[in-house]
């Protein structure tokens, strides 16, 4: 997956963001950096219902990548790392379809070894198509009605964040530094961009969003940008990382989550800087609050959704960056972006637990094992109804008694 020099480089900067970008030593303080919580005792408010599970071949196991399931057309879609695509009913959870990503073409023979397809982008689903990237480079599109496949393509790079669809285009960023759009309907190459990537940066990156006929992508380099979605020629950027340090591993600020568009305004965050409003249209910095996450942030009403680098998680108004409450007690937990769902947060934890806090309070109200494996993404939610991914492959579609 890496050059050797790269990986270790990237593998040491998310061990020291993990502690708080702080020297390596034996003392007690920061022994107590590294120590993982254990869950204590709740009062549950209810009991977290599923109403279906099913699985997802061999799921990630413990690779990287961050795939989420999606839901369009009464369908759940999920995909494997190995690259068993499926499609379940949305209410039934009975299997529509399922495709093997790694011969989507029925190209292999019969005593060819199977390769892994390597998919981390994705899933994104929109115009009655079902999108995945792979780290291979390669960008695969399949029917959504019955998972035939409908295109395929290469970019330069690893695609290990989900594309963006809109407006007929499909925007696909990578590790690489390349961002490139193509046709969504057929495949056909559209535009390509060249980022510029540091020496040395954590394992992610940004997934694009397009609003407001801009594509915007976060950065390695700890800035925000905007493209238009037409050409791809770069429009404002605004700095949301703080590299203060003077070595590389002290300048780690990637900008990893997914930019958050929420009315007329961004909000993203760096590994190791700044929470950050940012105006749409022109770029410009609203407020921006000391808080370092490369995980996914959510908003309900006037209440955003973060989880640190820590395994924190937080409330702050949107408005002004002030924090409304805190969640200490998943310290190390490997803990997931918060979704909103109902009048609850929902986190998930590298056990394979969820968590279900009080939007208002942040206290933790229910709980619900999926697998041991662990929940690595964000969950989806969709109608109501939570969808959760272990790494063993294990997916459930969990309800809230009403």
């Amino acid at each position: 997956m890496f050059m050797s020099k790269r990986f270790n480089k990237k593998l040491l900067a998310i061990c020291v963001l993990a502690v708080g970008i702080s020297a390596c030593s034996s003392t007690d303080d920061e022994n107590e950096e590294l120590k993982v919580a254990e869950l204590t005792e709740i009062t549950a408010l209810f009991n977290p219902t599923v109403k279906w599970d099913a699985s997802i071949g061999s799921g990630v196991g413990d690779y990287f990548s961050r795939i989420k399931p999606a839901v369009a057309y009464g369908k759940v879609f999920s995909v494997s790392r190995a690259g068993e695509a499926y499609a379940f009913d949305e209410n039934s959870g009975q299997q529509i379809w399922q495709t093997d990503l790694s011969d989507v073409d029925s190209k292999r023979g019969f005593f060819d070894d199977k390769e892994p397809a390597l998919i981390s982008g994705g899933v994104v689903a929109g115009i009655n198509k079902v999108f995945y990237g792979s780290e291979n480079g390669v960008v695969t599109a399949l029917e959504a009605e019955n998972g035939e496949l409908s295109w395929q393509s290469k970019v330069k790079g690893e695609v290990i964040a989900a594309p963006a669809l809109d407006s007929g285009k499909l925007v696909v960023n990578t590790a690489s530094g390349v961002m490139k759009a193509f046709n969504a309907s057929n495949g056909q190459d559209d535009w390509q961009i060249e980022q510029d990537v540091p020496p040395l940066s954590l394992r992610g990156i940004s997934a694009p969003v397009i609003s407001g006929g801009g594509v915007i992508v976060g950065s390695a380099d700890g800035s925000l940008a905007v493209y238009l979605l037409e050409q791809g020629r770069q429009g404002w950027t605004a700095d949301i990382g703080e590299a203060t340090g003077s070595t590389e591993l002290e300048r780690v600020v990637d900008v990893d989550s997914t930019p958050l568009v929420y009315g007329e305004n961004i909000y993203t965050v760096s590994s190791r800087g700044n929470l950050s409003a940012v105006e749409l249209r022109s770029g410009r910095v609203l407020w921006q609050r000391q808080y370092s996450s490369y995980r996914e942030i959510s908003i309900s009403g006037n209440s955003l959704f973060l989880t640190d680098v820590k395994g924190h998680v937080y409330a702050i108004d949107r408005n002004n960056g002030l924090e409304l409450w805190s969640q200490l007690s998943f310290m190390n937990r490997g803990v997931t972006g918060p979704v909103p769902i109902g009048n609850y947060v929902v986190v998930g934890d590298f056990e394979g637990y969820l968590h279900w806090l009080d939007q208002s309070t942040g206290e933790v109200v229910a709980r619900h094992q999926v697998d041991s494996s662990g929940i690595y993404t964000t969950p989806t939610v969709a109608n109501g109804v939570l969808y959760a991914q272990s790494r063993d492959g294990d997916l459930e579609a969990i309800a809230i008694p009403e």
